[in-house]
């Protein structure tokens, strides 16, 4: 990896720092492999309030909004009523994650709200810091729950149609935990109230490690089609029901998963990610034919109709698979986001901050799903990548090396210094 050029803004990251927190918010974790901190738990909520405190011993007004969101706000310097800037990302974790997906962004700003602090920075605008709450769907399926709330795009009627995996609803898990779903609408964003935002985040993808460049800039989010899949068959003795007379939920499930492999690869829909990351076979008995198994797909894409289009297709060919095996299938519409292509003016005070830097960078799509697809909804966003070992995320062997996360804030810096002044 390209090392920066000798310059303030790089000398002023400080990596062990970085390092310490990417280690204590690893420590906020369920016993096991990896991290696991999912969504709406006291784990979750506890490395909200580390970072809360954090920002507030350094001098910064912080809240938390209905949805648990977390906002630390640097007051401008010059006593202007300017639109804010912002930079953050998430602090929750899929099952058995990674120790960078979402912190990285969060320790990222820590540090240049530090430095902006302890180098007295001027700022024409406020500098605000933001630790969204439930960016993971591996809670209750739908993910970007926290930001999707602060762009108005989940509401508060929303929240008790969403469950995980043991029945507990968003709304019930936001009140366990001292939140308010009832009045999520008060934590949205005000477009005038907002100028720029950068969101910094692991690449989870392998271009820039395999060419061999420090950062990437962000020019689409793909979108995501989520389904729920229930197939109902009809559960017997293993022993006692012939061959030809089962109707087993597995099997046409099965078909279905390699349908989905099917469909992604055919040269029409090139492009397309399809998978099935969940199955739920019942009543899971090594004597009993499977009668029902639930299953989700994650359709992702850069281009909105091919999206569509792909989730429609596999949707007809699950229908012919559940008819053909004389078992009965169910499809729910769990989620559903569509590409966002990132406004370029953005991205070119990012790369702008990359070159003062020294840094090498390429424009990239990003094929996961981010908070900033959300609230550039509200407010125009761009996003930094930077390197994932061998391309790995939400994964235990999930890595960025301390200097590459170095290089990743120190562009930050520079962009969100560059957005400051520019009007």
């Amino acid at each position: 990896m390209q090392h920066p050029l000798e310059n303030a803004t790089a000398s002023l990251v400080t990596t062990s720092r970085l390092s310490h927190w990417i280690d204590t918010f690893a420590s906020l974790s369920e016993a096991g492999r990896g991290v696991t901190r999912l969504a709406y738990s006291p784990l979750e909520r506890r490395s909200h309030a580390v970072f809360g405190e954090y920002m507030a011993s350094l001098g910064l007004t912080v809240e938390t909004d209905a949805a648990g969101n977390t906002i630390a706000e640097l007051a401008s310097t010059t006593g202007e009523r300017e639109a804010a800037i912002g930079t953050g990302s998430h602090l929750d974790s899929v099952p058995e994650g990674g120790r960078f997906d979402g912190i990285a962004g969060v320790v990222a700003g820590m540090e240049v709200a530090r430095i902006a602090v302890e180098q007295q920075l001027p700022r024409r605008r406020p500098w605000r810091f933001v630790a969204f709450a439930s960016e993971e769907g591996a809670r209750f399926g739908q993910a970007c729950n926290g930001s999707r709330m602060i762009a108005g795009l989940t509401t508060s009627a929303d929240l008790d149609g969403f469950h995980d995996k043991d029945g507990v609803s968003m709304a019930a898990a936001m009140k366990s935990v001292g939140l308010a779903p009832d009045a999520v609408e008060t934590a949205r964003w005000r477009s005038e109230d907002w100028f720029a935002f950068v969101e910094v985040h692991i690449e989870q993808g392998g271009v820039l490690e395999s060419k061999n460049l420090s950062v990437g800039v962000v020019d689409v989010i793909s979108g995501s089609t989520r389904l729920e899949v229930t197939v109902l068959g009809q559960a017997s003795h293993t022993g006692g029901t012939p061959m030809h007379l089962r109707r087993d939920a597995l099997v046409t499930a099965a078909e279905c998963v390699l349908a989905c492999q099917t469909i992604a690869t055919d040269p029409e829909h090139h492009g397309t990610r399809v998978t099935v990351g969940r199955l739920d076979v019942h009543p899971g008995s090594i004597t009993t034919i499977p009668g029902r198994v639930v299953f989700t797909v994650d359709v992702r894409d850069v281009d909105s109709d091919r999206q569509r289009l792909t989730a429609e297709d596999l949707v007809a060919r699950f229908e012919q698979i559940a008819r053909s095996r004389r078992t009965q299938l169910t499809v729910a519409l769990i989620g559903d986001t569509s590409p966002v292509v990132l406004p370029s003016w953005v991205a070119e005070h990012i790369a702008a901050g990359a070159a003062e830097e020294g840094l090498s960078y390429r424009m990239l799509p990003s094929g996961a799903s981010h908070d900033s697809q959300q609230i550039n909804r509200v407010v125009p966003t761009g996003m930094v990548f930077v390197p994932s070992r061998d391309g790995l995320s939400h994964v235990p062997e999930e890595f960025t090396e301390a200097s590459e996360l170095a290089d990743g804030t120190a562009v930050l810096l520079q962009a969100m210094k560059r957005l400051d002044a520019a009007s």
